[in-house]
């Protein structure tokens, strides 16, 4: 299933967001329910695994994600994959910042070295490891910007090789190479930083 699913010609999501940004409230009311139905999917991807649904449901990572959406200065929407990729954008931030509320709860607990996949499963037991890997994607994007940006679309955003490519504006052959060569940078950096806070 495609992370963005193919627009109705009769409600172009690219148009809508334009006419949004330009004021246009009716293009908001028309523009909720397609975009709603399509984060919502995306969030069902993202907490896929059962033992994440027992922290966070789909629906309120989707609704804190769309309330920071249009709380923030609407940025100038390029295309559909830019509004998705900025939703991917802040469901990530939604997640950390749960994933900090859940630990700041919590005392104690090992440090355990785990993929990237598995630490964007959502799962109860990796807060601590998506808060290292938003601090590591954070230090990518100083260094790296697009290859952060791969790594967001791909595992925050549920984006194909071929979504990816068409947000970036780049082939599916980057796409993968930037992914390979950040997934290496990540895992080293998170390495690091655990080491360091084990000194």
């Amino acid at each position: 299933m495609s992370a963005i699913p193919e627009q109705s010609p009769e409600l172009p999501v690219t148009r809508l967001l334009i006419d949004w940004k330009s004021g246009n409230k009716e293009a908001l009311d028309l523009l909720i329910p397609i975009v709603y139905r399509e984060l919502r999917a995306l969030a069902d991807r993202q907490l896929r695994d059962e033992r994440a649904a027992a922290t966070i449901q789909p629906t309120a990572l989707v609704h804190e994600a769309y309330v920071r959406l249009v709380a923030q200065n609407l940025p100038d929407w390029e295309s559909r994959a830019h509004f998705f990729g900025v939703a991917a954008h802040l469901m990530r931030q939604v997640l950390v910042d749960h994933a900090r509320r859940r630990r700041s709860g919590k005392r104690g607990g090992g440090v355990e070295k785990t993929s990237i996949e598995d630490t964007v499963s959502f799962a109860p037991a990796k807060g601590r490891d998506i808060e290292d890997l938003d601090d590591a994607l954070n230090a990518l994007t100083e260094f790296d910007e697009r290859k952060a940006k791969v790594i967001e679309l791909r595992f925050f955003g549920g984006f194909n090789l071929e979504e990816t490519a068409q947000a970036l504006g780049i082939s599916t052959a980057t796409v993968t190479r930037e992914q390979r060569m950040a997934e290496a940078w990540l895992h080293r950096e998170m390495a690091r930083e655990k080491g360091a806070s084990r000194d």
